[in-house]
């Protein structure tokens, strides 16, 4: 039996559909962990996920400034960005301690990979990978995720 769950995206459109049906049935206080190459669809994700919670705003990638938050319906959205940060304590820097239990709401952190050694066992992890052969499709793999 695998420990994660495999979804097909043929489009951007479809990979925020994904994203958005993940958020409608997430638990506050949930962490998400993006892996991928740059361009394989964390942002867009993130965008998805955004819709799902009701959150109104446009999403971007916050690269430049670290943190964005949204408030959605009922919880809220911190987006972590570390592709800028060279190893865990610049994260923690920043007060991400605080992002690792978000208590009212969700945590997505794109680039986990600089942080993996402070995430929690419990946090939900999706790998992002592209198919060459058909540049707008990804495969995304969830674990930790119940649906």
């Amino acid at each position: 039996m695998n420990d994660f769950q495999e979804f097909m995206s043929q489009s951007a459109d479809e990979t925020k559909i994904i994203a958005s049906n993940m958020a409608k049935d997430i638990k506050i206080n949930s962490v998400i962990a993006l892996y991928g190459d740059i361009g394989t669809g964390k942002t867009t994700f993130t965008q998805g996920f955004a819709l799902g919670l009701g959150v109104n705003e446009h999403v971007t990638s916050p690269t430049f400034k670290l943190v964005s938050e949204y408030s959605g319906d009922s919880k809220k959205l911190y987006h972590v960005d570390c592709y800028r940060m060279k190893r865990s304590t610049d994260f923690l820097n920043i007060g991400g301690e605080l992002f690792l239990n978000p208590g009212d709401g969700i945590t997505i952190i794109e680039w986990a990979n600089v942080i993996d050694d402070l995430l929690l066992s419990d946090t939900i992890t999706v790998q992002f990978n592209r198919n060459f052969k058909k540049p707008e499709e990804r495969i995304l793999k969830i674990k930790g995720w119940n649906s």
